[in-house]
């Protein structure tokens, strides 16, 4: 059992880690502001989720545990919320959507 647990919270750390990369990755390749957002909204949510859950199997259940999950669901409410807002902010100021906003290569 002290195996799996291991095991389990070395592979949630583990895929935390590899959507933190993703979502840095993509912030800096993205080209606008919108799929930006998109990229740092998949690190707030899904990369921060992976890593407490990696920590939650690490401590065991413990008070340690009842402070992750509820630092979890502070960041699983506040999140899309800032990210929602940073979205009608950027639109209210005249930032369109659907424009077309390539890159050129060069």
């Amino acid at each position: 059992m002290f195996d799996l647990l291991y095991y389990a919270h070395l592979i949630f750390l583990f895929l935390g880690s590899i959507f933190c990369l993703i979502g840095a990755i993509g912030l800096i390749r993205m080209p606008d502001f919108f799929t930006k957002m998109h990229a740092s909204s998949l690190i707030e949510t899904l990369a921060t989720g992976f890593i407490l859950l990696g920590l939650m199997f690490e401590s065991g259940f413990s008070l340690i545990t009842v402070k992750l999950v509820f630092i979890g669901l502070l960041i699983l409410f506040t999140g899309p919320t800032a990210t929602h807002a940073l979205a009608r902010g950027a639109i209210i100021r005249g930032l369109d959507p659907n424009k077309d906003n390539k890159r050129s290569i060069s």
